[in-house]
């Protein structure tokens, strides 16, 4: 149960909300740059947005959908099992054994 996209959006507006500097800077964005990329601003702002959240996930060391769980997970418990149970969905898809792809990850199973 890979996070949604509702979830996704919800971490996005929690991510911004906790980052008013950020959100002064995406809405201060030269539209100059969009234009130069064949993109309306509002595309850009979001294209900007979305690399702030990967670079803050990757900062953490976090993939980008555990810091969407770990912002849209009722509490901590919660969290470690949708991960977890992702986590679970991937090793399956890529036709890992649970324990090899915990070690290799250093998740504790």
């Amino acid at each position: 149960m890979a996070a949604s996209e509702l979830q996704h959006e919800q971490a996005l507006k929690r991510f911004l909300d906790e980052r008013p500097e950020l959100r002064h800077e995406l809405d201060h964005l030269n539209p100059l740059l969009a234009q130069a990329k064949g993109e309306t601003a509002a595309q850009y702002r979001d294209e900007r947005l979305h690399e702030a959240f990967e670079a803050e996930a990757e900062r953490q060391g976090l993939f980008a959908w555990e810091l969407t769980l770990q912002l849209t997970a009722a509490t901590t418990q919660d969290y470690e099992a949708q991960r977890l149970e992702v986590h679970r969905e991937v090793a399956e898809m890529a036709g890992m054994d649970w324990l090899e792809y915990c070690d290799l990850y250093g998740i504790e199973p």
